[in-house]
């Protein structure tokens, strides 16, 4: 078998705008199990888009944008239904920068002969499959953009601005995550950069320019997201599965502290996640053990036990065509960091 034989049929991202689960939600409530908590998280997703206060930091983990709700998290800047972002760097440079420069990511099986897959140079995110040669020109433009900044230390927020205004005038797709967060100001964190095709691109910037290149300062991330949170008050988080970038956001509380500012948990709280906490997965918490390291109030918060992009899709309808994002102003954080 060919590689073309691998990769004939591109993932289709669902578009929220089309699909109203205004009605299916309301009747959730109703129920019972996974049902009635996913019908509680968008009711409280819901009241952090109606709260003129809140700040909303959205919080990623996992293959979904591969999975097909890459449209989804772009939606929700795109109608300003999140103020921030936090994400692996896989969703970020991997998956929604790779799509913004034209490439795709295939629908694939998990059954399938792995050794053949390495042979024919492709990556495996369980049944999607994405092309390895297509992400090493990911890495280089990465690399490209390295390149072009002036050599010092850099968050991760800026870097990412600069694929921002990279893709403002080469993308051959529209409307990423990356691109339209750049031009509405929303600031976007990888706490863990390095740990996505940016690390291999800027490990090749820095091979060949060892003296002066650009490094990430993930201590300069978790400064300027908790900027964000002393500069909001009022602030609700939106998880999507765990890791590091659910911790990330969480800590910014505890930060403020250590920094001599007193700021209220995150009032509003919805994960989505499969892990099991009793095994220290889980990012080793529930929302509401948070609590007891002062990070999440319990009022308004939301585990969702499911796989996310079986429910997230419902969600994020719900709150799209409720329309409480109309009346929000957006918040445009990126400027709390211009010189």
């Amino acid at each position: 078998m060919k590689k073309i034989d691998f990769l004939k049929a591109p993932i289709k991202h669902i578009d929220i705008k089309t699909i109203d689960a205004v009605n299916i939600i309301e009747a959730m409530k109703g129920m019972s199990f996974t049902a009635r908590d996913l019908a509680q998280a968008a009711e409280i997703y819901d009241r952090m888009l109606a709260d003129k206060d809140c700040a909303i930091i959205l919080s990623i983990a996992g293959s979904t944008s591969a999975g097909g709700c890459m449209q989804i998290y772009s939606d929700l800047i795109k109608y300003n239904m999140v103020d921030a972002v936090v994400a692996t760097g896989a969703t970020v440079v991997d998956m929604d920068f790779f799509e913004a420069l034209g490439f795709k990511h295939y629908r694939g099986s998990a059954n399938v002969d792995d050794g053949l897959l390495r042979k024919l140079y492709i990556d495996r995110i369980y049944d999607t499959f994405i092309d390895e040669e297509e992400l090493q020109i990911c890495d280089r433009t990465i690399k490209e953009i390295a390149d072009s900044l002036t050599p010092g230390a850099y968050s991760s927020r800026e870097f990412i601005m600069e694929m921002g205004r990279y893709l403002s005038a080469h993308s051959a797709k529209k409307d990423s995550l990356v691109q339209i967060a750049y031009e509405r100001d929303v600031p976007v964190f990888c706490p863990a950069f390095s740990d996505s095709s940016a690390g291999f691109g800027l490990a090749l910037h820095q091979y060949q320019r060892p003296d002066k290149h650009v490094s990430i300062d993930s201590v300069k991330d978790f400064r300027e997201l908790t900027m964000i949170k002393m500069a909001a008050k009022t602030t609700g988080i939106f998880i999507i599965g765990g890791g590091v970038p659910k911790n990330f956001v969480q800590d910014t509380v505890i930060c403020a502290e250590i920094l001599g500012k007193k700021v209220p948990m995150h009032k509003y709280a919805v994960q989505i996640t499969v892990a099991d906490v009793r095994d220290g997965a889980c990012s080793s918490s529930t929302l509401k053990e948070a609590t007891s390291w002062g990070k999440v109030d319990v009022a308004f918060e939301q585990m969702v036990y499911a796989e996310a992009t079986s429910v997230l899709p419902l969600l994020a309808s719900y709150a799209y065509h409720r329309g409480k994002w109309k009346g929000r102003k957006p918040r445009q954080f990126s400027k709390l960091f211009e010189a």
